[in-house]
């Protein structure tokens, strides 16, 4: 299919609202379409004249000091805007993209990488991100790793609930730095009460989200869990109105640091493949179960946070066993238990599933 011509590439654009000015943003993505869809390149007065979003400046020095900026702003961002020169005169340099440059290569994943990308993809099953999410790992698939990717992941699924309507509004303020607003409820008491934040942080833990800033109205830095906002979250006030602290730690903001240590394991021989790749194995140990002699490994692997280690452990079932330390140990014992009380009726194997820690 041939490229369209540069007078055709605005209408590949990114249409701006009738008498409103283009979005920086989508006057970017104009600016990338154009450039990739012409021919041999475009110059300033073409790029004015059909690259929608530019005829929003009221002057020519305007348009000469937007259009430098946002060429700046794609070179950082790593798009290989080249400069063509034409025959010297100011008036017929051009500029196009590097399409060698700009193209990625052949993507060539190898069945685990797909599996982990799979996995992590189960995080983002909002309204806002499935149809897309879908589809990238659908053309993923198909460049060849295909269904056996899964295989990798078997045992492992994330224990985070949808992210909800707030996350999108809160990660543009973060990145934009503008305070927030929101009313939220809160868990000790159930009170009810509007909530003025500069945004600093989003991060699942225990299996929810969670947003740490710093509250205006306190004076104070605090967490809020998303599923207790109530309503819409609004960005308030400019840009830049704050910085993030370079040392925010937010597993001591939501008071979630547990002791890290080494857990000592078994686990029975070619499973659990993300924690062997993690861990050594120091010896093994027979496995009554398994009634022909066969024994588990014994394996070694360091952890920084217990709950996310038990959380990790228990996807496995009974292929890993925890022999130490006892606090990890009975951190798993407690999830098993909780899982069986779901789907057991009442003394039909509570004993058993207490061993499987």
């Amino acid at each position: 299919m041939s490229a369209p011509s540069p007078s055709s590439s605005s209408s590949s654009a990114v249409p701006a609202s009738a008498g409103s000015p283009t979005n920086p943003a989508a006057r970017l993505l104009n600016l990338v379409i154009a450039l990739v869809n012409t021919n041999a390149s475009m110059t300033k007065q073409q790029i004015r004249a059909s690259v929608a979003g530019y005829g929003d400046a009221p002057s020519p020095d305007a348009f000469e000091r937007m259009f430098e900026r946002d060429k700046d702003t794609l070179r950082e961002l790593g798009i290989p805007i080249v400069t063509v020169d034409a025959g010297g005169h100011a008036d017929e340099v051009g500029y196009r993209i590097d399409q060698d440059a700009y193209a990625l290569p052949a993507v060539d994943l190898t069945p685990a990488e797909l599996g982990v990308l799979a996995l992590a993809a189960q995080f983002w099953q909002d309204k806002t991100l499935r149809t897309d999410i879908s589809r990238a790992l659908t053309k993923l698939r198909a460049a060849g790793a295909g269904e056996t990717a899964m295989d990798v992941v078997a045992g492992l699924a994330p224990r985070v609930r949808p992210v909800g309507d707030a996350y999108g509004t809160l990660m543009d303020a973060i990145s934009a730095r503008r305070a927030v607003s929101f009313t939220y409820r809160a868990a000790s008491t159930g009170e009810v009460r509007s909530r003025r934040v500069q945004p600093w942080r989003i991060a699942a833990r225990r299996g929810g989200w969670y947003l740490v800033g710093f509250d205006l109205d306190r004076g104070a830095p605090r967490s809020y869990r998303l599923s207790r906002v109530e309503g819409r979250v609004r960005a308030t006030g400019p840009r830049d109105a704050f910085e993030v602290p370079v040392d925010v730690d937010v597993d001591a903001a939501l008071g979630s640091r547990d002791a890290g240590g080494v857990a000592r394991l078994a686990v029975v021989p070619e499973r659990a493949g993300a924690l062997r790749a993690r861990g050594t194995v120091v010896g093994s140990v027979p496995d009554a179960r398994a009634g022909d002699g066969a024994g588990r490994d014994v394996l070694e692997v360091p952890y920084d946070v217990r709950y996310a280690m038990a959380d990790e452990v228990v996807g496995y079932g009974d292929a890993v066993l925890v022999l130490g330390p006892p606090d990890l140990r009975e951190a798993v014992v407690r999830r098993l238990r909780a899982a069986a009380a779901l789907v057991l009726p009442a003394g039909s194997g509570s004993a058993e599933v207490g061993e499987r820690g």
